[in-house]
């Protein structure tokens, strides 16, 4: 039973912490839309996600209403379409109108992100899955709500360097493509190595072929919260840190686990998992890098940063999981750079370089996430950063993942505005010596030895 003092406890939490219901994601298998007529498979597709998601933006408004939780996105992830397009799609411009079949059929339901326009090649890619990467940049150019993601790696397969080159390229592309934007088309491209089946949050989801049909997934937010608790215990050691931190996950979880199994219940459809990440966004006081400098740094990117912001993660997690009887997805800390206040100030500051986000990455929930770098930022480096991404990934048996934005027009010193939840980004320089004879290559860095666990 929640009792009166924690009612008032998570009103306060609403109302004065930033703590909110990041999304409700609905996953939905389009499996059953395959088909050899390109036609017949846009008019599935758009048909099952306009009946499974119709009634899925009113259902987040009433369990909103009902429980006076802020649900700040409504949104749908579907079968990588690597797979579902394969049979019909024979050039780039096929899959394009999938695409733009998605984009409509988000429209009409009404939620803010449709996730899903994915492939998955760690391994290798079968010639539809290329063409699918070969056409991102033209998708995310003619459609204004599908997010796309292509996972190059894993511990289990290694790092497939042909589509880390070749991602490097399309994401400059990208970047062209959508220059009149500030290159907004590449805050909707990520390119994962260890990418989960069922994270709710974009532009990385999709729903998994291990699925269900369909599924609910939630991801909750609350950094001020956590923020706030922190200054509860400012100067105490770090057993007592860590007990707040675990105390006020477990709180947030459970208002994730709440709106879930409400969701589920209105709509008919199973639930999945709470995705408990600690999501910042640009609104004062609710940054993960104000947590980080709560423990003791002076900015975020200081010596300590690293340390902090892995006992920050787990934590998290060891809060979350006693308050969800499923919990899943990425799960831990964000650190996106243009989506955190306290992450543009250090970046402006000169504290936080993406050398030092990437040994962040290696203890965070995710990677180099909306950082912003100069247009003329060439494809090899970009395939580079990616390939160490992966790296870390592939060695520590854990997700990470690049979006990296390259403005074209725009260089180091300026910034760029993305509006929203995306924010807005100080272009950071990224190490201009070449790593292009290493990208070129081709082929497979191999996994570790200890994926070999049969």
């Amino acid at each position: 039973m929640i009792n009166m003092f924690e009612v008032n406890e998570t009103n306060k939490m609403i109302e004065q912490e930033n703590l909110d219901v990041r999304t409700i994601t609905l996953g939905i298998s389009l499996l059953d839309c395959i088909d050899s007529d390109l036609d017949k498979v846009n008019e599935k597709i758009y048909n099952k996600i306009t009946t499974y998601a119709r009634d899925l933006v009113e259902t987040g408004e009433k369990i909103s209403a009902q429980y006076g939780i802020p649900i700040v996105n409504k949104r749908i992830s579907v079968t990588p379409i690597g797979l579902i397009g394969g049979a019909a799609c024979k050039t780039t411009e096929d899959f394009v109108t999938i695409a733009k079949t998605l984009d409509r059929a988000a429209k009409k339901v009404g939620v803010n992100f449709i996730g899903g326009y994915t492939a998955l090649v760690s391994k290798g890619m079968t010639p539809a899955e290329e063409l699918l990467i070969r056409s991102i940049p033209q998708a995310l150019a003619s459609t204004e709500r599908v997010c796309s993601s292509v996972n190059v790696g894993s511990t289990k397969t290694g790092i497939n360097m042909d589509a880390v080159k070749l991602m490097g390229e399309i994401v400059l592309e990208t970047a062209q493509a959508t220059r009149n934007q500030d290159s907004l088309g590449c805050a909707k491209l990520v390119v994962f190595c260890n990418a989960p089946d069922d994270n709710p949050f974009m532009a990385g989801a999709f729903h998994g072929v291990t699925e269900a049909d369909a599924i609910i997934n939630v991801g909750v937010s609350g950094p001020g919260v956590v923020k706030t608790a922190l200054e509860k215990v400012r100067g105490e050691d770090f057993e007592t840190l860590c007990e707040m931190i675990k105390r006020t996950a477990f709180k947030v979880t459970r208002v994730g686990q709440l709106v879930a199994r409400e969701a589920s219940k209105m709509l008919g459809v199973p639930f999945g998992i709470v995705d408990l990440s600690l999501a910042p966004t640009p609104a004062i006081g609710d940054s993960v890098a104000e947590i980080l400098e709560e423990i003791g740094l002076e900015r975020a990117g200081a010596p300590g940063t690293t340390a902090a912001l892995a006992l920050l993660n787990d934590q998290v997690k060891k809060g979350g999981v006693m308050a969800s009887t499923a919990v899943g997805g990425l799960s831990g800390a964000f650190i996106p750079v243009s989506e955190d206040q306290g992450m543009i100030d250090a970046v402006t500051a000169g504290a936080l370089t993406i050398e030092k986000l990437e040994a962040m990455t290696c203890v965070c929930s995710v990677g180099l996430d909306m950082i912003a770098v100069p247009g003329d930022t060439k494809a090899s480096t970009i395939s580079g950063i990616i390939a160490d991404e992966a790296a870390i990934g592939m060695v520590n048996q854990k997700t990470t993942a690049v979006r990296l934005i390259p403005v074209i027009g725009k260089g180091v010193g300026e910034t760029v505005e993305f509006g929203g939840l995306l924010g807005y980004a100080p272009i950071m320089p990224v190490n201009n010596f070449s790593c292009e004879a290493f990208v070129a290559r081709g082929g497979r860095i191999p996994a570790p030895i200890h994926s070999f666990k049969n």
